[in-house]
């Protein structure tokens, strides 16, 4: 079944902005990146072989937090140079929470209001893409 977004074939990777309703509003589960300086980042990775870029989302939030999500669309893309000095090309999803899972990975993982979460990304294309998604979610009925 064809993916309901645009594929471009320059993506290497792709992640999930995760969020859930909580009682203190709307979170957004951010995630320590592996590379030092640790930064607060989305969970995202390498998009494999015959693998959709919404299904690499899904598995890399289940495999870096621990949280199976439900993609609710395509909300963005990014494009940065890692620590290695490799290209990657990010498709970022807007995902929602559905349960906890077994993690693959240990990593601290933090759920944040949407303000906190702009307040510990590092990266202004990061701070972008949870703009995006805050103004989506604002449409969104809980």
């Amino acid at each position: 079944m064809a993916p309901a977004y645009p594929v471009n074939p320059e993506w290497t990777h792709a992640g999930g902005l995760v969020y859930r309703d909580h009682g203190r509003g709307r979170e957004i589960l951010l995630v320590r990146a592996k590379p030092e300086p640790h930064d607060w980042v989305f969970p995202k990775g390498h998009i494999e072989a015959g693998e959709l870029p919404d299904e690499c989302a899904r598995r890399e939030v289940q495999e870096e937090a621990g949280v199976d999500a439900k993609t609710v669309g395509y909300l963005a893309e990014d494009r940065f140079t890692n620590s290695r000095g490799r290209d990657v090309h990010v498709a970022l999803f807007l995902m929602e929470y559905v349960r906890d899972v077994p993690a693959a990975e240990t990593r601290e993982c933090r759920w944040c209001t949407i303000p906190e979460a702009l307040e510990l990304i590092e990266f202004e294309s990061g701070r972008d893409a949870l703009r995006a998604a805050a103004s989506r979610l604002s449409r969104m009925t809980r």
